[in-house]
């Protein structure tokens, strides 16, 4: 019996399967600030592995810049009195043409574009508009992943949401890309023509549904990679989550707020080195933001869509057990 009972200690001391042990502790999962600092440690190092495959929706964006502003440049006038006012000095330099030729004589430098640059530029467009929407719902399905606490596995998974969602996921990236640059466009607009009623009416219209589309992109892709729905239904639930779920929407925003303010933080501190105060955020800044998103997100999604379904569900299984041993 002794010998029994030492074996029965040593099989239990090296039994790693604990979870089915009855004096397990059992993790609280209930989606706090503590579980979101506690899975993003977890995750530490995963999140940085994403943040490099997320980087393709940032690539496209650098090279247009870089081919926009980075190639060479010609100086131009900027204002029509430049020509006249540059002939009459010459054929008689006065004390007035000179003023008036500093004045006016202020010149710019435009970029100098060849054929390569328009094809460079209009690539990089393409490749956004295409691959826009897939790069985010491979990224929320990798992220819903961790805020569940499940195995994730970013390769495997990553292609996996991308081949099960590749007609939806398309058509709204395209329709993503849309909104954002018209909200981007009518802020830059409505910003510079302010003054009046009408302008100032649109341009706080237009600061309100970016910041509504902004709430809104918390919850589409995970409702994309996590029910069957049409594109105006998932709409229309990423409206509703918004506005129900405005308390954790609300922390999120700050957690991505804070990551920012970080962010410039070290750029200022790390002004002696700018290069890497450059690239730093380049290192872990969307992964860490779009996990932030995701956990303040998917809590919401689990209390109105998914928990009243297993629970339906669980209702209509302990029905059918019920009849089930009255028949017999």
């Amino acid at each position: 019996m002794e010998i029994n009972k030492k074996s029965n200690k040593l099989f239990e001391l090296f039994n790693f399967n604990r979870g089915n042990r009855p004096d397990a502790v059992t993790e609280d999962t209930s989606p706090t600030i503590k579980r979101y600092f506690k899975l993003l440690g977890r995750r530490f190092w995963q999140l940085f592995g994403l943040n490099m495959m997320m980087l393709l929706t940032v690539l496209p964006l650098l090279l247009i810049v870089y081919l926009y502003f980075g190639i060479k440049t010609t100086p131009t006038e900027n204002t029509e009195l430049f020509s006249p006012l540059y002939g009459a000095n010459l054929i008689h330099s006065s004390p007035a043409s000179t003023s008036l030729l500093d004045l006016f004589g202020a010149q710019m430098n435009i970029p100098v574009y060849n054929v390569w640059s328009y094809v460079g530029i209009v690539a990089c467009v393409l490749f956004l508009a295409v691959t826009f929407g897939w790069q985010n719902v491979g990224a929320s399905y990798v992220l819903r992943g961790m805020v569940r606490g499940e195995p994730v596995f970013l390769f495997s998974d990553y292609f996996y949401a991308v081949k099960r969602n590749l007609k939806q996921g398309f058509l709204f990236g395209l329709l993503d890309i849309a909104v954002i640059f018209l909200l981007v466009y009518d802020f830059i607009y409505f910003s510079g023509q302010t003054g009046n009623f009408a302008s100032d009416l649109g341009f706080y219209a237009v600061c309100a549904l970016a910041v509504l589309y902004f709430f809104m992109r918390f919850y589409v892709y995970l409702l994309m990679i996590t029910f069957n729905l049409s594109i105006r239904k998932i709409l229309k639930n990423a409206v509703i989550f918004a506005v129900l779920g405005w308390k954790r929407n609300f922390m999120g925003l700050l957690g991505i707020l804070l990551m920012t303010a970080i962010n410039v933080l070290l750029f200022t501190l790390m002004q002696f080195n700018v290069a890497i105060a450059l690239i730093l955020p380049f290192v872990y800044y969307l992964s860490f933001t779009a996990f932030t998103s995701a956990y303040a997100a998917y809590p919401i999604i689990d209390r109105y869509m998914i928990a009243p379904f297993q629970s339906n569900s669980v209702d209509e299984n302990g029905e059918e057990e019920a009849d089930a041993a009255d028949a017999e």
